[in-house]
């Protein structure tokens, strides 16, 4: 199992690396941005402004934008909810094989969106956004992703809407090693985690808020930071546990 995991974050770790060679080889970031309709006249005046940038503030996009943070909030609170519960005897021995996970839940929102996204990336990086280069009416230089900028905190890169909209795949991490049902279950927030951050992180290139690297990015990150998470809590181990002993 371990060797399995290693091997996963291996080939994730190649394929982001792999993706955003080639995006800065071709300078796939840009030129996909400028493929993104924009509204010249406003943007010679409020280069800054989303309505600068009008596709992202149509249906579905802009609903997309403001939902995404609500999968992450109804996972959190639920985890929450059990780990409160949990403290009372009479629930205790129910709720005991979901207190760790519930743990990873709120550990891994910390760590992902929270400390590493948002907190050292997002504000240290300084990545300018599409809006905010030169090339689409803004002041400054465009940056590849990984590279320091002068665009001040709460950055580009990665993506905050999308990371958190990517949340919704955490379930995966806990449900995998379970039996088969379970299993499903765990594909099936895998798939939809996926399909929501790419389609909130689409709305974000509309918007002229993000490069596509930025999406894949805050993907790849929390896949990561979820898989490595998981190792460190013996996730592998506590569901293949419950998996023996619930066996008749």
């Amino acid at each position: 199992m371990l060797k399995k995991r290693f091997t996963e974050l291996a080939l994730v770790t190649t394929a982001l690396l792999l993706i955003t060679g080639i995006l800065w080889l071709t300078d796939g970031d840009r030129y996909i941005t400028s493929l993104v309709p924009r509204d010249h006249t406003v943007a010679a005046v409020l280069p800054e402004c989303n309505r600068a940038w009008p596709v992202g503030n149509f249906f579905p996009w802009n609903i997309l934008y403001k939902i995404a943070p609500i999968p992450a909030i109804i996972l959190a609170s639920s985890s929450l909810v059990i780990l409160l519960m949990g403290s009372f005897r009479a629930c205790k021995g129910w709720l005991a094989p979901w207190r760790k996970r519930a743990i990873f839940i709120l550990l891994l929102l910390a760590l992902g969106p929270g400390l590493v996204v948002n907190v050292l990336l997002k504000g240290e990086l300084g990545r300018p956004r599409p809006r905010q280069i030169v090339e689409f009416g803004g002041e400054y230089q465009f940056t590849q992703c990984w590279q320091p900028g002068e665009g001040g905190s709460n950055s580009s890169f990665p993506s905050g809407h999308a990371t958190i909209a990517f949340f919704l795949m955490a379930p995966w991490f806990i449900l995998r090693d379970e039996k088969e049902q379970k299993k499903r279950y765990a594909e099936i927030f895998l798939l939809t985690g996926i399909l929501f951050g790419t389609l909130v992180g689409i709305a974000r290139i509309l918007q002229g808020g993000h490069f596509v690297s930025d999406i894949l990015w805050a993907g790849g990150l929390l896949y990561l930071l979820g898989s490595i998470l998981g190792l460190a809590l013996g996730m592998h181990k506590s569901t293949s546990t419950s998996n023996i002993s619930n066996d008749p």
